[in-house]
């Protein structure tokens, strides 16, 4: 059964007449009433009453009548769900992201997000990239993830964000107010608390740290940032994270050498269906970003 034949029907009687209905349905008073029939052959009953002047539901055309108005109520809101999802009035996002870039960058991303699109609800997961963002991505559990474009993967699109600029952070009282460098000697010299080795930040820094031919001095191995950041803040020990997430009474310095620019990016399974919410996101992130990026150029 087409929806056709729930649309000729209704049109039929809300005009009492198969005539007025044709006309309003652009189509041939035969074709109309052939519709009818076969709607009435496939139900095994008589739906409308045409002895009289005006066309009339049987009483079984009028229950059945009560279900097709249900129906198309149904569809009209459905409809209108379709309309306010692309106007993205309502709808759902899920988003993966990465602990470094939790930090940071998620919570003045869904500030902005939140201030345009309140009607959006939000799923945020904080996960490592290559053991759960991906596969989440590739299973359809997330709709989007926000980490690193550094190691590429067939099937996952990356768009870059920034470059991320990883500082070494230690209390404020550690180094002179004016110092914004640290030699390979002095880092060398100061004990560190970094995050262990699941972290890809911690890759990059033992890559750093290998191209020197160097070993720092690891007093503290973590996985949490909020604690190693606690931990520079109650100690003498530094950490190594993006310059961004020092906050009040910690102090950032860049290396020299230089340790290398992560660049953070966007992630999406290549060719994957794009919501209206995603779009808004993507477009969102990429605007914003210029705002965020790392305080130490």
């Amino acid at each position: 059964m087409l929806l056709r034949h729930l649309r000729y029907l209704t049109a039929v009687v809300d005009h009492g007449s198969f005539t007025r209905a044709a006309q309003a349905l652009h189509v041939s008073q035969p074709a109309l009433s052939q519709q009818i029939k076969e709607l009435e052959d496939r139900l095994g009953a008589q739906l409308l009453d045409r002895s009289g002047r005006q066309v009339r539901p049987t009483d079984r055309g009028a229950m059945y009548l009560r279900y097709v108005r249900r129906i198309q109520e149904e569809l009209d809101e459905a409809a209108r769900a379709v309309k306010d999802v692309e106007d993205l009035s309502i709808g759902s996002l899920r988003l993966g992201v990465t602990p470094t870039v939790a930090n940071y960058l998620i919570g003045p991303l869904v500030q902005r997000f939140r201030s345009r699109y309140p009607g959006i609800s939000l799923s945020v997961r904080v996960a490592s990239q290559q053991e759960e963002i991906e596969p989440a991505l590739r299973d359809d559990e997330l709709d989007l993830g926000i980490g690193f474009g550094d190691m590429p993967v067939e099937d996952i699109e990356v768009t870059p964000l920034h470059k991320e600029r990883l500082a070494l952070i230690a209390g404020a009282g550690r180094w002179p107010a004016r110092k914004t460098v640290v030699t390979r000697a002095e880092l060398l010299a100061t004990p560190l608390a970094l995050l262990d080795a699941s972290f890809s930040i911690r890759r990059s820094v033992d890559r750093y740290f290998a191209k020197m031919r160097a070993r720092p001095a690891i007093v503290v191995e973590a996985n949490s940032i909020t604690v190693l950041i606690e931990i520079v803040r109650q100690t003498d020990v530094a950490t190594i994270l993006p310059a961004n997430v020092a906050g009040p009474g910690l102090s950032t310095a860049k290396f020299q050498p230089e340790l290398e620019l992560r660049p953070a990016a966007l992630l999406q399974r290549r060719n994957a269906y794009r919501s209206a919410a995603t779009q808004a996101f993507v477009a969102m992130a990429l605007e914003a970003t210029a705002s965020f990026v790392e305080v130490n150029k």
